[in-house]
């Protein structure tokens, strides 16, 4: 493989506004309920009552994560899709679906630690973020990257975004990396711990 492409999400820069889903499901004509690309919202901590003085203290945060597939180096879906729809296309890391050999079984969504693959009713096929091939392939980027008022999603060759931003590829709620080895760079937020 000549290269790898994935995505940066910048936990600390994300307002949990959702118009990167939103422009993702536009751009693709997505029907209610099929979602690409969500947002995740995360908070922890708690509140507590002094019991001499009665005043209450907390130490509540809350954070928002952008997710979409990650184009894993060790796709889940591709090892478990009896049709091999799924693949790992060699130019670039980019793991896509063959929309004429999936059967719609969900065996991929089972298996996504991220829960990147949807179903398509209507089709009775999957769907997962393929990294707005049509838009790459005229030298633009996806769209929720564009969208992304806040720049807090970035696209490109992972090595790259890895040099720049890190190697940090898990910020809660997200599953533990090591699973799937995902070709994502979180930047995590000062509230997560």
């Amino acid at each position: 493989m000549t290269k790898q492409y994935g995505f940066v999400v910048d936990v600390s820069r994300c307002t949990g506004c959702r118009t990167c889903a939103v422009a993702c499901k536009d751009a693709h004509n997505l029907p209610v309920g099929l979602n690409l690309r969500r947002v995740l919202e995360e908070a922890s901590g708690s509140w507590r009552q002094d019991r001499m003085t009665g005043a209450w203290h907390q130490d509540v945060r809350a954070w928002y994560v952008s997710i979409a597939c990650n184009h894993c180096e060790n796709p889940a879906c591709v090892k478990v899709c009896p049709t091999k729809a799924h693949y790992k296309r060699a130019e670039d890391g980019l793991v896509v679906i063959d929309r004429d050999k999936c059967i719609g079984c969900g065996m991929c969504a089972q298996a996504c630690p991220y829960g990147a693959p949807q179903l398509d009713e209507k089709a009775r096929k999957m769907m997962k973020c393929d990294g707005c091939l049509d838009r790459l392939e005229k030298g633009g980027a996806p769209i929720c990257v564009e969208a992304c008022p806040q720049r807090a999603i970035s696209f490109g060759e992972i090595s790259e975004l890895r040099r720049t931003f890190g190697t940090l590829a898990v910020t809660p709620p997200l599953p533990d990396p090591a699973q799937t080895r995902p070709a994502l760079v979180i930047v995590p937020s000062p509230k997560a711990k």
